[in-house]
């Protein structure tokens, strides 16, 4: 099966760069257009949801880190120019599973750290991104020294 269009989701880690080589691997053997995409979480979430003050200055500071981050990890891209950037703004597995439907991806790539005992019990992204996913999802192993 040859990929069309594949959605690269990273946290903008330095560990990500694995995840990149490797989508960028499949996008050259099968022709397919890469796009690239970090979600901001709503600060709030990290808080169980409810904050007594207005957090949306704060936010915005955070959106805007992101943006220079996303660029500046991009940047290292060439294929990925900045209309195939994107940068969402709310929970992870609904973001990218919206923009992979909506941008047409085959392929939705993401890392993971293959978490175990209690870790695993709490989840991560790559686990709820691959459930309910509109397209097949390839999670990209990822270890300390690569």
């Amino acid at each position: 099966m040859t990929y069309q269009h594949i959605l690269v989701a990273i946290d903008l880690a330095d560990e990500c760069h694995p995840v990149m080589r490797r989508a960028q691997a499949l996008a050259a053997s099968s022709g397919a257009q890469l796009s690239l995409v970090h979600i901001v979480e709503p600060m709030a979430m990290a808080f169980g949801g409810d904050v007594p003050m207005d957090l949306s200055m704060l936010q915005q500071q955070q959106f805007d880190q992101a943006r220079e981050r996303l660029d500046g990890f991009a940047s290292r891209y060439p294929e990925l120019t900045p209309e195939h950037r994107h940068l969402a703004y709310g929970q992870p597995r609904q973001e990218i599973h919206r923009l992979a439907a909506e941008q047409k991806c085959d392929l939705i790539v993401v890392g993971s750290h293959g978490r175990h005992g209690l870790a695993l019990l709490l989840g991560s992204t790559a686990n709820d991104v691959l459930h309910g996913a509109p397209c097949d999802v390839l999670a990209v192993r990822l270890t300390k020294d690569q």
